[in-house]
């Protein structure tokens, strides 16, 4: 399923913290989306392709923190001791600063209702966020959130990542553009296989330790990336992080990975997901 035949649907949910009405228009599978939806629809018994020969690891629960329900989240990160998120949504979309282990809010810029925000990243210590199909990313300062700029880029945004040198992003196909993170031009790009097969949907990144993860859209898996060939180093399958999110919720699909690197911590979450997990992943 192209990104382009993606079917786009205007619903009206309830959004259970506040009742209020609210007009939500999100990257949706072809199929009727309801806010009541049981999170077992969200493609957790979709494997993304044969993943025979490819290391696949599964994982154990540290940790879980309180994460906040009417966050559909779209990037997420780690940095000095605070998780910092990007939501989406038209009209709902903010950037966040938030106390771990209590999930409240310390900080928030709310972007104008005609933009839908996507990934977020740190590089140079400038905070770097993207929007869905505006081709417009922020850079903020980002202890005020104050805007410093917008940039400009050829594709839709879905995810973004820094591995040091250039930020790394990803636009829902199977294409990873890197940047050069002052002028924002694209240095190269890889495409993600795995034994010859084109991985898409390539959706929220996080560099950790030589590697790209990467949340495989609606399908409960992470995906480890050489950043030098786009190969697919190893699938991680978290759909049964699904059975400890509570069903009959705003519940979607899993998206947002952040990893703490002073204490090697990783963590993962969904878009309306109640809950934040610290994980250690394990074969």
């Amino acid at each position: 399923m192209a990104l382009r035949k993606i079917l786009f649907i205007l619903i009206v949910a309830l959004l259970p913290a506040s009742g209020a009405l609210s007009l939500v228009l999100g990257k949706l599978p072809l199929l009727n989306y309801s806010g009541n939806a049981s999170p077992l629809y969200a493609g957790q018994n979709h494997t993304p392709m044969d993943t025979m020969g490819t290391p696949l690891y599964g994982f154990r629960v540290v940790n879980i923190y309180p994460h906040d329900p009417e966050a559909f989240t779209q990037g997420l990160i780690f940095h000095k001791g605070h998780i910092y998120e990007s939501t989406g949504l038209y009209g709902y979309s903010t950037l966040r600063k938030v106390e771990l282990a209590t999930g409240r809010i310390v900080k928030v810029y709310h972007l104008p209702e005609k933009y839908f925000g996507e990934g977020i990243t740190i590089c140079r210590n400038r905070l770097v966020q993207l929007t869905w199909q505006s081709k417009t990313g922020f850079i903020y300062d980002p202890q005020s959130f104050r805007l410093l700029r917008t940039f400009s880029y050829p594709a839709e945004g879905w995810g973004i990542t820094c591995d040091g040198n250039n930020l790394i992003m990803s636009d829902g196909t199977a294409i990873l553009r890197f940047l050069n993170p002052r002028t924002f031009k694209v240095v190269k790009q890889i495409e993600v296989m795995d034994h010859g097969k084109v991985v898409p949907h390539i959706n929220e990144l996080e560099y950790i330790k030589g590697e790209i993860y990467a949340n495989i859209w609606d399908t409960g898996y992470i995906a480890r990336i050489s950043p030098q060939t786009g190969q697919v180093r190893g699938w991680i399958d978290l759909r049964g992080l699904y059975a400890q999110v509570a069903e009959g919720k705003n519940v979607d699909v899993l998206n947002g990975i952040a990893y703490d690197v002073r204490n090697d911590r990783l963590f993962v979450t969904g878009k309306f997901w109640p809950k934040l997990f610290e994980i250690k992943l394990v074969r």
